[in-house]
C-alpha cells in the first residue's frame, strides 16, 4: 500500500499537511505545485489499495481524477473548503468538506485532529486572510497579541510563496518548503530557528515594497482592480497583495490582474470582508476560474477579455 499526500502549495495546504503528519507520520509521496496548479489528482498514478489524502484543492476542479482513484479501488480521504459542486457518494471516498466563508482546510484538520496542533492552523487561517477568525482562536488559544502577530506574519509568508506563475518564480518549491517546516512541531520554534523563515521575509518585504507604488486601473466605494506588470516579483504577491487591499479597505471587492507566462492573464479576486460572499460565482463565470464565496480567482484570462472582466467585475460587486 502507498500513501500520497495531494496539497495545494499555499499556507492553507502546507499547514494542513504538516498537522496531519505530525500526528500521524506516514511515510508517502507528496504532489503539489503552485497555488493555481489545482488538477493535482490528473498526477496521482495509485493503484488499487493505495491511499490518497487530498488537501485543499476543488472537488469540483478535480472531479475527473478523483472518480479515476475510486473507481481503481484508491482510498480518498478530502479535506477542502473550495467549490465543490456535487460530492459524490462512494464507499472509497470520506468527505471533510465545508465551504463555509470562514473556514480554511486547515481549520478542517484542526478539527479532524481535536486541535491536537492548533497553532498551525490558526497559521494558516492568518495565511487564507481569514483574519478575523484567526484572532479569535489565538485569542481563546491564550495567545498575546505579539504572538498572534507571529503567526499572522509565517502565514502571510507561506502563503506568499504558493504564488507564481511557474514554480521558477517561487522562493521554495511547496515540497521543500513543506520539509522545511516538517521538523517543527511548534511554528514558534521554526520562526525562530529557520533560515527559511528569514529568507521569506526578505521576498516578501521586496516584493511588497514594488506592490505599493501601484496605481488602481479603477476604483470606487464598491470595488477596485489592479493591473500588475509582467514580472516575477508581481506574480509572486499577487495573492497577498489583493489580501492586502481587502484588510485595508473592508468595505471594498478586488481584483488583482497579472501577466503570466501563458500570455494571458491571472486574476485574484477577494470579496470585500464586511460581505465576504461572491468571489466564486463570479470567477466561475469564466473559464478557469474558481475558488471560494471570499476569495477566488481566474487562472487564464485572455487578454482581451480584460474589459469584459473588469465590467462583469464592477456590476457583481455593485
Amino acid at each position: 500500500m502507498t500513501q500520497y499526500y495531494v496539497f495545494n502549495g499555499d499556507a492553507d495546504g502546507l499547514c494542513a499537511l504538516h498537522q496531519l503528519r505530525l500526528a500521524d507520520p506516514v511515510t508517502g509521496s507528496l504532489v503539489t505545485g503552485v497555488k493555481r496548479d489545482i488538477k493535482l489528482l490528473d498526477r496521482v498514478e495509485a493503484n488499487t489499495g493505495d491511499r490518497v489524502t487530498v488537501l485543499d484543492i476543488s472537488l469540483d476542479s478535480n472531479r475527473k481524477g478523483l472518480m479515476r482513484l475510486l473507481e481503481m479501488g484508491v482510498i480518498v480521504e478530502y479535506f477542502d473548503h473550495h467549490h465543490a459542486g456535487e460530492i459524490p457518494q462512494h464507499p472509497n471516498l470520506t468527505p471533510h468538506i465545508d465551504l463555509s466563508a470562514d473556514v480554511c482546510t486547515s481549520l478542517l484538520v484542526d478539527q479532524y485532529l481535536k486541535g491536537e496542533f492548533h497553532l498551525w492552523a490558526i497559521t494558516a487561517a492568518f495565511g487564507d486572510n481569514l483574519i478575523k477568525k484567526a484572532h479569535q482562536l489565538a485569542n481563546s488559544a491564550g495567545l498575546t497579541e505579539a504572538k498572534a502577530e507571529q503567526l499572522a506574519r509565517l502565514g502571510e509568508y507561506l502563503n506568499y510563496n504558493g504564488y507564481g506563475d511557474s514554480l521558477s518564480d517561487l522562493n521554495f518549491h511547496p515540497e521543500e518548503l513543506y520539509k522545511k517546516l516538517e521538523p517543527y512541531s511548534n511554528p514558534f520554534d521554526f520562526i525562530a530557528q529557520s533560515a527559511a523563515f528569514t529568507q521569506l521575509a526578505s521576498g516578501f518585504n521586496d516584493d511588497m515594497s514594488q506592490a505599493a507604488l501601484l496605481h488602481p486601473l479603477m476604483s470606487d466605494d464598491r470595488c477596485a482592480a489592479y493591473l500588475l506588470p509582467d514580472a516575477p516579483w508581481a506574480r509572486r504577491v499577487t495573492g497577498n497583495f489583493a489580501n492586502k487591499l481587502a484588510n485595508e479597505n473592508p468595505e471594498r471587492a478586488h481584483a488583482v490582474i497579472t501577466p503570466n507566462h501563458s500570455g494571458k492573464y491571472t486574476v485574484s479576486v477577494r470579496a470585500s470582508l464586511t460581505n465576504p460572499q461572491g468571489a466564486d460565482v463570479l470567477c466561475l463565470q469564466f473559464d478557469t476560474g474558481g475558488g471560494r464565496k471570499a476569495a477566488a480567482g481566474i487562472n487564464h484570462l485572455p487578454t482581451d477579455s480584460l474589459d469584459n472582466f473588469v465590467t462583469h467585475f464592477k456590476q457583481h460587486f455593485s
